[in-house]
C-alpha cells in the first residue's frame, strides 16, 4: 500500500515539474517574441530622423507635421511595457501616415529617390513588425490560457506566473480603425 501512495505522490511531483517547465517555455517565448518587437521598432525609430530629414527640404512650412512625428518618436520611445508601447506606437503610427501622406502633396519630395527608399523600407519595416505583433500575441495567448488551465491554474500564481497582457493598438486607433472611411474627391 506504501508503495501506491509513494506512486502517487511521484507522479504528482512528475506532473508538477512538467507543468512549471511548460509554463516557463511559453514565459520565455512570449519574452523572446517581446525582444523581437523592440528590435522592429528600434528599426523604424531608428529610420525616422533620415525621413524628417529628406521631408525638411521640400516641406519646410510643414512644421506641424514634422514636430508630431519627433514628438511622438520621443514618447514611443520612453515606454516600457507591451501596454505603453503599443498606445504610443498606434500615435507614432498615426504622425507617419500624416508624413507620407506629404509626398502626396508636393511632388518633388515624392519623386526624390531618398524619399521613396525611406518609404520603402518603412513599409518593410512596418510589415515585420506586423508579423512580430502577430507571433507575440500568439504567444501571449498560449501563456495565458497555459496559466488559465486546471491544475496550473492552481500553483501558476504562486510561482510567479501572471497574464500578459496583448500588444494592441489602444482605444484611441481602435475608435480610429472602427470609423468609416472618408472618401473626398
Amino acid at each position: 500500500m506504501d508503495w501506491v501512495v509513494w506512486g502517487i505522490v511521484a507522479l504528482f511531483v512528475l506532473y508538477g515539474i512538467s507543468t512549471y517547465n511548460s509554463l516557463v517555455t511559453l514565459r520565455t517565448r512570449v519574452a523572446q517574441a517581446f525582444a523581437d518587437i523592440d528590435v522592429q521598432l528600434k528599426q523604424r525609430h531608428d529610420l525616422i530622423p533620415n525621413l524628417i530629414e529628406t521631408v525638411k527640404g521640400y516641406v519646410a512650412h510643414e512644421r506641424e507635421t514634422l514636430q508630431a512625428v519627433v514628438e511622438t518618436r520621443n514618447a514611443a520611445l520612453k515606454a516600457q511595457t507591451p501596454g505603453e508601447q503599443a498606445a504610443s506606437e498606434g500615435a507614432l503610427s498615426g504622425a507617419l501616415g500624416r508624413l507620407m501622406a506629404l509626398g502626396e502633396a508636393y511632388p518633388d519630395l515624392k519623386a526624390s529617390a531618398n524619399f521613396q527608399q525611406l518609404q520603402t523600407d518603412l513599409a518593410d519595416i512596418e510589415d515585420k513588425l506586423a508579423a512580430a505583433r502577430r507571433f507575440f500575441n500568439n504567444g501571449v495567448g498560449e501563456y495565458n490560457a497555459a496559466i488559465g488551465h486546471f491544475p496550473a491554474v492552481l500553483f501558476a500564481g504562486l510561482m510567479g506566473f501572471r497574464q500578459q497582457v496583448f500588444f494592441d493598438v489602444g482605444e484611441i486607433q481602435r475608435q480610429a480603425l472602427e470609423a468609416p472611411p472618408k472618401v473626398a474627391f
